[in-house]
């Protein structure tokens, strides 16, 4: 796919804007659709020190600086490697949906045992993959291009088995459909390992993210842990196959600062507030607070 660069258009993004255009696409047309929200395909805005991958901007899809391209940008992204509390040394991780391929890199560099599958639907968003610095394909990664929910559902004919299985899944509008309805999540439950570990991003309007903590309340029973991103305004919700698990909060306490030294992200931060989640029962609280 060709690449085209063109002025932003937008008062609060600076530099340039990156479309997969050809060459000698209308400009002027162009940059009216980005200005009145009708461009329906993935873009990047690059001011120089960052890029930021929108589908529009009411959203922000992915963001990377340029002089850090491994590093976790979004504090909802760094939240979701809490998974690493409950399967440290997973060995197959599969990723739904793949943006600017943050998650991806970040485990790629810092998990040397892990097999990384990532699904991404949109063509456009993996031809980005350069741009944000992801490494190609190896023994170690591969990138798909399908539908989140029919990938789910043919591995779990295949009987495949997962560690970790992140879940970050939107389009234009929020929360993809694929991720919509009670066998998306009673699929992920069969393809996770015995001691698996799921973690799902959900963002959006209260009745949405309430709906979608229901589905897999329905699946994984009450054994999920929440853990708000207040600065994003998204829930982090991690689900486990097992219905007996139990966190191993004085280990994971324990363990809490060496690991945030070695990722570079505030372990212990996220220990004290998981945990804190389950005693004061913030799904309950979340579940009734969105349907009110």
């Amino acid at each position: 796919m060709s690449l085209l660069e063109l002025p932003s258009p937008f008062p609060t993004e600076y530099g340039r804007i990156v479309l997969h255009e050809p060459p000698d696409a209308d400009r002027a047309a162009l940059l009216e659709a980005l200005r009145d929200g009708s461009y329906d395909k993935p873009f990047v805005a690059d001011d120089g020190s960052g890029r930021t991958l929108y589908f529009s901007l009411t959203y922000v899809q992915s963001c990377m600086r340029i002089d850090d391209p491994d590093a976790l940008e979004l504090h909802y992204t760094r939240k979701m490697m809490a998974c690493l509390f409950f399967q440290p040394q997973p060995r197959q991780l599969l990723l739904l949906g793949l943006g600017g391929g943050s998650l991806a890199k970040f485990c790629h560099r810092h998990l040397p045992l892990a097999r990384i599958t990532a699904v991404e639907i949109s063509p456009q968003v993996i031809a980005f993959r350069e741009l944000f610095g992801l490494p190609p394909d190896d023994a170690r990664l591969r990138v798909l291009e399908a539908d989140a929910a029919a990938h789910l559902a043919a591995a779990r004919a295949q009987r495949a088995r997962h560690d970790v299985i992140m879940i970050d899944v939107f389009d234009r509008d929020g929360l993809a459909p694929a991720v919509s309805d009670t066998a998306f999540y009673e699929n992920a439950r069969a393809v996770l390992a015995p001691a698996g570990v799921l973690v799902a991003n959900l963002a959006g309007e209260p009745p949405v993210r309430a709906a979608h903590l229901a589905r897999m309340q329905s699946v994984f029973g009450d054994n999920l842990l929440l853990l708000p991103v207040e600065d994003d305004g998204n829930d982090i919700v991690f689900a486990f196959r097992d219905p007996g698990f139990e966190p191993r909060w004085r280990w994971i306490n324990s363990q809490s600062k060496a690991m945030g030294a070695r990722y570079g992200l505030d372990f212990p931060r996220f220990a004290a507030r998981l945990e804190r989640s389950r005693k004061l029962g913030y799904l309950s609280r979340r579940l009734e607070a969105c349907t009110r």
